[in-house]
């Protein structure tokens, strides 16, 4: 990172008080080392944030939610994003909590790294017009709103797949691939893999197994019942009507993930599911 840090956003998990807690002692080592320093709470004594504020580094004390809600904020922006882990181990914060004291000091001698996650981007045909488009970092799901199971019709690349009842259809990032896709059956996806992964659940078909798609692919989502949502990355919500149409593309705009420790995805994995390397003999 050669960027000289001037600025940072901590980005604060509203209702932890050790979040809350870090962040001021943060404050005051990144203030000592004549960096600037902005908060999304203001219960905090440091600045406000503003959207015109220039920021050249956030910082999310929180969990994997807090993160997603900090890449709404920069995406585009050029902002990477460093995530502390505060208990509960995250794919996209640090692997183990460092002293807050290194961390400031990661910061005023720009010695983290930065990894560049791909994004999906949706639109929303309605009637024949585009009423929304929106994008995800994790993932972008089409699900059931009440006990009736939904209708989708799916193509990828113009070209019809297969028509599902399904409780919900997940089309996710390789970042996504370890969260709620994960979590349904689908495949765990590298993150420098770029790939979109479409999973079906608990889908009325022969065919409604997990696929990895090209990023150069268009999927295409038509509604042939009366309701659904469209649901991204957990946060925004759109209710759908019969014969809406979703398009899924993978998105211009990456999102920028900063490391103070280096560490391989494989590591992540491993300390997320707890997974046994010493062999199953346990030698």
């Amino acid at each position: 990172m050669s960027k000289v840090i001037k600025s940072v956003l901590l980005v604060t998990h509203p209702h932890r008080v050790e979040a809350a807690t870090a962040a001021k002692e943060l404050n005051a080592l990144l203030t000592a080392k004549n960096i600037n320093v902005f908060s999304t709470l203001t219960t905090l004594d440091i600045s406000e944030y503003k959207q015109n504020d220039a920021v050249d580094l956030a910082v999310v004390l929180g969990g994997d939610g807090t993160m997603l809600r900090a890449a709404q904020l920069f995406r585009g922006k050029n902002v990477p994003i460093l995530g502390i882990n505060l208990g509960h181990v995250g794919f996209l914060a640090e692997i183990e909590r460092p002293a807050l004291s290194e961390i400031a000091q990661a910061i005023s001698d720009n010695s983290f790294t930065v990894e560049e996650r791909m994004s999906l981007n949706y639109q929303l045909i309605r009637d024949g017009k585009q009423i929304e488009t929106g994008w995800a970092l994790n993932e972008v799901l089409v699900e059931r709103n009440d006990h009736q199971m939904i209708d989708l019709f799916v193509q990828i690349d113009h070209r019809p797949l297969s028509r599902w009842w399904c409780d919900s259809v997940i089309c996710a990032t390789p970042t996504g691939s370890t969260a709620y896709a994960f979590s349904a059956g689908g495949p765990v996806v590298w993150p420098e893999v770029d790939a979109v992964v479409l999973l079906p659940l608990a889908a009325h078909s022969l065919f409604s197994r997990p696929m990895v798609v090209s990023p150069e692919s268009e999927i295409v989502l038509d509604l042939g019942s009366d309701s659904a949502d469209l649901n991204s990355d957990g946060i925004r919500r759109t209710k759908l009507q019969k014969n809406d149409r979703i398009i899924l593309t993978s998105d211009k705009e990456d999102v920028l993930l900063a490391h103070i420790k280096a560490a391989t995805f494989t590591d992540r994995l491993v300390a997320k599911f707890k997974l046994p390397v010493e062999g199953w003999r346990g030698e």
